[in-house]
């Protein structure tokens, strides 16, 4: 059986291209500001940080910036899709 268009019997045509090819825009200024916000993010734990080191105080800008530290940590990643 063969799917008819309106129910005039005639088979179905699909087109030969069904989306349009999205082609790659570059977009540069995407993960550099992500970087900057993910450091205004953690500016204030970056300053504790390096005034008194611990790994405590490690961990806890860690848990509680996890958005900003993943940003961060995929950055390589960001500028290569983005280039």
């Amino acid at each position: 059986m063969t799917l008819s268009q309106h129910g005039t019997g005639e088979p179905a045509t699909v087109p030969a291209t069904v989306a349009p090819d999205r082609r790659r825009v570059s977009r540069p200024w995407v993960p550099l500001l992500l970087l900057i916000l993910a450091l205004l993010d953690l500016r204030t734990e970056i300053l504790l940080l390096l005034d008194h080191f611990t790994v405590t105080s490690l961990v806890v800008a860690i848990r509680s910036h996890s958005l900003a530290v993943l940003v961060l940590l995929l950055q390589p990643s960001l500028w290569r899709r983005y280039r």
